[in-house]
């Protein structure tokens, strides 16, 4: 892909959402030069191909806590368009390379900072991880059955929603700043900002009262129709028929549909009682013959997969959502573009 061809990232090692941007960009057609520590197996040439958040990159070695090492790292810098850097408040100006001499070669760069909790706050150098981030941020409130503690998918709303795309999004809009005017930025993005700002829309809902501070009594986490159910072979579905022609639907295909105890959609006082009529029926059938009845209607239905089980089911694969390289089973880029899509390297499982 060469959507971003002829933009310069420089990127410094770190862990999580930094390195996923970077390879998000040069999946999009960016260059992307990794500086990475001497001791790292690997880091003076290609990509590990092991290690998924590498492809696109090159690498090189550099000591930055020598003064030619950064000094190296300042030239690759002064013809960069953006660079990206992961590590607690204070540690790259500790280096000598933060904001202010780098913006000093490069006066056009967009610097781009990605931690948990930002550059400021009393929280901005203690350490944490993306559940703690979601936690203080509103965002982990509703993940999970009431009762029972909140939790949800690793990594994914907080370290790579509320972080690594975040970052992507400012830097490029940093950059298409700095190409029309010839001045730079710093970036400062915080997961805890992104996952905030993330909940806009549940924000939204509390501020037309479907959503309450109380679990399991709101809109999206309490009805019985935007819900996860076992099923009699032991695997899961979903279920999140929300508006009423689509909550018509699945009670036609489930059979429900002249039963009474569904006929109110949106009583929450009833969701309880409905849930685990739910959940009993849902254990009559396996998750195949839920499929059969359900996937491809308006019912809003899918079964919960594995990675490589999703990777070949008929939809994703169709799609090319996932392909194996080396041996590893890796997530096409993401977005499309209508100019990308002939002679595509990477087709689907």
């Amino acid at each position: 892909m060469d959507i971003l061809n002829g933009v310069k990232i420089v990127e410094f090692e770190a862990i999580g959402p930094g390195p996923f941007c970077g390879m998000h960009l040069a999946d999009l057609g960016a260059e992307v030069l990794l500086v990475e520590r001497p001791k790292h197996p690997g880091s003076t040439g290609e990509s590990d191909p092991q290690d998924i958040l590498k492809r696109g990159k090159r690498s090189i070695a550099l000591d930055l806590k020598s003064p030619e090492g950064k000094e190296a790292a300042l030239k690759l810098i002064s013809d960069a368009d953006g660079l990206i850097e992961g590590m607690r408040p204070g540690v790259m100006e500790r280096l000598g390379l933060g904001p202010e001499p780098c913006l000093k070669v490069n006066p056009a760069l967009v610097y781009g900072r990605i931690t948990g909790w930002g550059q400021t706050g009393p929280l901005a150098r203690a350490a944490g991880h993306d559940i703690n981030y979601l936690a203080l941020s509103g965002a982990l409130w509703y993940a999970g059955e009431p009762g029972s503690a909140p939790f949800t998918p690793p990594t994914l709303l907080g370290d790579i929603g509320g972080g690594a795309l975040y970052l992507t999004i400012g830097l490029l809009a940093g950059i298409m700043k700095a190409r029309a005017t010839g001045k730079g930025d710093v970036v400062d993005a915080a997961v805890v900002d992104g996952a905030a700002h993330m909940s806009t829309l549940l924000l939204s809902l509390l501020a037309h009262g479907h959503m309450k501070d109380e679990r399991g009594q709101s809109l999206l986490d309490g009805p019985h129709w935007y819900q996860s159910y076992v099923c009699a072979d032991g695997e899961y579905v979903t279920v999140g028929s929300l508006e009423p022609k689509f909550y018509g639907e699945l009670l036609d295909r489930l059979e429900l549909a002249d039963d009474p105890a569904f006929a109110s959609q949106y009583d929450p006082t009833l969701w309880p009682q409905q849930r685990l009529a739910f959940a009993d029926l849902f254990r009559t059938k396996t998750s195949e013959e839920w499929r059969s009845i359900l996937e491809g209607t308006d019912a809003c239905f899918a079964p919960v997969l594995t990675p490589r089980r999703a990777a070949a089911h008929p939809h994703i694969k169709n799609r090319g959502c996932y392909y194996e390289e080396n041996g590893v089973l890796q997530a096409r880029p993401a977005p499309r573009f209508s100019s990308q899509n002939d002679g595509d390297p990477k087709p689907g499982l």
